[in-house]
């Protein structure tokens, strides 16, 4: 019998049945589709040798007025700026808490530190030591605490925390000498969770081990909001205050994000806002989420927006003159988030998307709710390409283009099976402009932090485009603008991060800082090279074959998978084949039944292979393509089979 083309239909198929989803993919990992056909992934290597402490929760990208270019990033312990391949700390600080006392024991590294007041800190807040000057006794010198990053280890009292050193102290003293402490300001927890009764609330919201006024309640993760004022990065603690930071300062890579920024201050600024940005020609600086009288956070409404005078991030007073303003939105609990588009900016909430528009005096904005049922399933959920929105809810995929639409998703069973919709808020949406992608990274079942991946390349000619998913973790992404090339983080809970150095850290993961579409491998921190393993399988197909006279001209109805299949041999088609790939038979008598691999398989390609001869029968046989060492990559182009009917036992 002749060849024939084994051609499949792009993207990944997990809505369909076995016999109805003939000639589409069923699955694979590490994979795209480009120009219909799967290929490996890009691979990506570390920008930086240091790893960075705690989870990455946002990245932004800017430049400053001299061309430089900076990367902010928001972990749940700190606000860090990517600059010219190092890493700085500038994460604010809460007010200091001036001579404080500290207590050792003989043969143990915690120390036990008093202040005069009362410290407000948790097990597990960051502290900057400063000022020290120790009691005799302890063993210590003033330089081992000096300018030094501690992790609290526990709370005793309201004035009484433990650090613990690097090595034990040689005396015991019961209290002395005196320590300015620098408490970090306070981000959240490194994953979303969900509570009860005491103890529980929105982080920021309600005092420790105070009662919840609800039942159930999302302890939300630590979040940044990160914009841009020009040169200026604005900086807010979801649930908490608003920062600045100039990039334009000569001393800006050893000054910290503060509230109190010389000519770009945010003294008075609400002090709970869920969700901050700047808009994009107005130049107002919109809080969502936010204090109905600003200062007093239990006042901060879900629902509630505020916005500054234009051109005034400081100036929040309503008055004949300015800009200054508020709203209040109605559909739905609290907001989710929030995009600048072309035209408008979207805000939405649990349940529906509201259009945000500049329209002066005397309203300066004018709001339109425009879709419900299709609110944001977490803050980093959705991006906007060219004034169309993409977002992720808790109960399928969306568009906005001018109108909402619900997108069809040939994989929205499986993701939303897998994923923990829990922990919406560590949901993060990239968009990968180099090959029309935009992927969600969410946190599957059982898992603590995100490790599935879910993909909508908009740019391939399908209704509701083609989707597909895979398992490579990230908790943030920035597309290639600033830079030329995406930036992604990758956070590992059971390694340890080196920036910055803190004394006493424990627990706090790994989080690596990654360039993206680079050669073929992931390169680690170290130099080392690990191998980028990718797969994708196609769904049983059968031999359509249709009664035939003695010219063999066909007389009758195509009969599907009414006939064995012998497959004799292939034709691999592939397109820049570096190294080799696997490819792998297999075939099963019935759509339910257990499939079993072709005694040959998996068959090594290379790109010498002319042909592979094989063994195989069945009524149905997929393939699968995979390769799992350093240097490799494929793209698949149409398989070519010498396949003839074989009886029908």
């Amino acid at each position: 019998m002749a060849l024939i083309d084994f051609k499949v239909f792009p993207g990944i198929d997990k809505q369909d049945t076995t016999a109805g989803a003939e000639n589409r993919w069923v699955d694979c990992d590490n994979v795209r589709f480009r120009y219909n056909l799967p290929e490996k992934v890009g691979g990506w290597a570390s920008l930086i040798t240091d790893t960075i402490a705690g989870v990455a929760r946002r990245q932004f990208a800017f430049v400053d007025l001299d061309g430089n270019r900076y990367v902010a990033i928001g972990t749940d312990k700190f606000l860090l700026i990517y600059f010219e391949g190092q890493l700085y700390d500038i994460t604010p600080l809460k007010s200091t808490l001036s001579s404080a006392t500290i207590a050792t024991t003989d043969t143990s590294a915690v120390c036990d530190i008093t202040t005069s007041g009362n410290h407000n800190l948790s097990a597990g807040d960051i502290v900057l030591l400063d000022n020290v000057t120790l009691p005799g006794g302890t063993g210590y010198a003033d330089s081992d605490f000096e300018n030094k990053l501690f992790q609290v280890t526990s709370i005793t009292s309201a004035t009484v925390f433990t650090i613990t050193q690097s090595t034990a102290a040689t005396g015991t003293v019961s209290t002395g000498g005196s320590i300015d402490v620098k408490p970090y300001e306070q981000v959240g927890p490194a994953a979303q969770s969900y509570g009860y009764g005491w103890g529980t609330d929105t982080w920021g919201n309600g005092g420790w081990g105070d009662a919840s006024s609800a039942t159930d309640v999302s302890l939300e993760p630590g979040l940044w909001s990160l914009s841009n004022f020009g040169e200026v990065l604005v900086a807010t603690i979801a649930n908490g205050k608003t920062f600045t930071w100039n990039s334009g300062d000569a001393s800006r890579l050893t000054t910290r994000a503060s509230t109190t920024t010389s000519g770009f201050e945010t003294t008075n600024n609400p002090t709970a806002t869920r969700v901050t940005l700047v808009s994009p020609t107005t130049r107002h600086l919109i809080h969502l989420g936010t204090e109905t009288t600003i200062g007093d956070t239990s006042t901060q409404d879900d629902m509630f927006i505020r916005f500054s005078d234009q051109e005034d991030i400081n100036d929040y007073t309503p008055t004949a003159i300015n800009s200054a303003g508020t709203q209040r939105l109605q559909d739905g609990t609290k907001i989710i988030g929030a995009l600048k588009a072309k035209e408008t900016i979207l805000v939405w909430t649990d349940n529906a998307l509201y259009t945000m528009k500049f329209i002066g005096a005397p309203f300066t904005f004018g709001f339109e709710q425009v879709g419900t049922n299709c609110g944001l399933i977490g803050k980093n959920a959705a991006v906007e390409i060219d004034g169309t929105a993409f977002w992720m809810s808790n109960n399928g995929f969306f568009m906005f283009d001018g109108t909402v639409k619900s997108l069809p998703c040939s994989v929205e069973d499986y993701v939303y099976d897998q994923a923990d919709t829990t922990k919406g808020q560590q949901v993060y949406a990239g968009i990968n402009n180099l090959f029309t992608e935009v992927t969600w990274y969410y946190p599957s079942q059982g898992s603590e932090y995100n490790d599935q991946y879910v993909v909508l390349n908009y740019g391939e000619q399908m209704q509701g485009g083609v989707w597909y998913i895979g398992t490579e973790a990230r908790t943030t992404w920035i597309d290639a603008s600033v830079y030329p090339k995406p930036f992604a983080t990758k956070f590992n809970s059971s390694e340890t991060g080196t920036f910055p150095v803190i004394v006493g850290e424990s627990g706090l993961g790994q989080t690596v800082l990654f360039e993206h579409e680079v050669g073929t491998d992931q390169v680690n921190p170290d130099g080392s090279t690990t191998a980028v393993t990718s797969f994708v399988k196609s769904f049983d197909f059968d031999l359509q074959s249709r009664q035939r006279s003695a010219t063999g001209q066909a007389t009758g109805p195509t009969i599907a998978g009414d006939v064995f299949l012998a497959v004799r041999r292939f034709v691999p088609d592939f397109k820049d084949l570096q190294g080799s790939c696997k490819v792998t038979l297999a075939v099963k008598r019935y759509p339910q039944q257990s499939e079993t691999v072709t005694s040959l398989s998996p068959f090594t390609i290379t790109p010498s292979t002319d042909k592979k001869d094989t063994r195989a029968r069945g009524r149905f046989v997929s393939i699968k393509i995979e390769n799992d060492s350093v240097s490799e990559s494929w793209r698949f182009g149409t398989f070519r089979l010498d396949v003839q009917p074989d009886g029908r036992r």
